[in-house]
């Protein structure tokens, strides 16, 4: 009886292991920051296909001032031509997309702060629609980013939870980086007039 209760024990503690080893879970949260990744980068693909729209615009003010044009031209087709895929999600590579992202934002601001200065393109009723446009992509990517962010943690707390930690590290799961805030974007910009 008393093998027979040892093996009976043996069955029950490995059925539970396996149950619990959490590897459909682990994969859900995996997949889960993937997609959360790839709506990252539909938000920005967005923005960066707004801008192509408003650049056009612009264009048809011919006082515009061109070396603003160019800044922004260049700084989208940076920012466009670095593809992150959610499985090279390191600091270094985060880092880099995130310099192309800051790039483009800050050509579009000098863009926007030059505009101030045509009365006949702030007008322009295609113009503002693609204002407003910018500023909802704008807010879609802060709630994309964050929705990555909440997936990544997620996935990050699964895999470092025992015993999904054990399942884990058997199928070699890596802990995926968080997209991370500019350097001194902590600090409120400071408007003169």
């Amino acid at each position: 009886m008393n093998k027979r209760m040892f093996y009976l024990l043996l069955v029950l503690a490995g059925s539970f292991l396996l149950q619990s080893c959490s590897y459909n879970t682990i994969v859900s949260y995996d997949e889960a920051s993937k997609k959360a990744w790839a709506d990252v980068e539909a938000a920005y693909q967005r923005r960066a296909d707004l801008i192509g729209n408003l650049v056009e615009t612009v264009k048809g003010e011919a006082k515009f001032e061109k070396e603003t044009l160019t800044a922004v031209i260049e700084a989208r087709a940076k920012a466009t031509s670095i593809q992150l895929k959610a499985d090279d999600l390191t600091p270094e590579n985060m880092e880099k997309f995130q310099a192309a992202q800051a790039q483009l934002s800050g050509a579009l601001s000098r863009l926007l702060l030059v505009s101030e200065q045509y009365p006949d393109l702030k007008t322009n009723a295609q113009f503002g629609e693609l204002m407003n446009e910018i500023e909802r992509t704008e807010n879609r990517i802060n709630i994309a980013r964050r929705d990555f962010n909440q997936a990544v943690q997620t996935y990050n707390t699964q895999i470092r939870s025992f015993p999904a930690n054990i399942t884990a590290g058997l199928f070699k799961f890596k802990q995926r980086e968080m997209f991370k805030s500019d350097a001194g974007s902590e600090k409120a910009p400071k408007v003169k007039f």
